[in-house]
């Protein structure tokens, strides 16, 4: 699964905004929104994000 559907996944079950998700895991409240943009997230991003998903699972 691709890590924006994982992310838009977290949002739409826990209603965090896009926003409050990028700030808080990496501190870039336009995550979201460059990521549905197309913006390709490095390793260290993706390595935060993915940390981020599963420890609220």
């Amino acid at each position: 699964m691709s890590l924006l559907v994982e992310i838009d996944r977290y949002l739409r079950l826990t209603g965090v905004s896009p926003s409050t998700f990028g700030r808080r895991t990496v501190n870039d409240p336009r995550l979201v929104h460059d990521l549905r943009a197309g913006r390709v997230p490095g390793p260290g991003i993706r390595a935060r994000v993915e940390a981020a998903l599963k420890e609220a699972q």
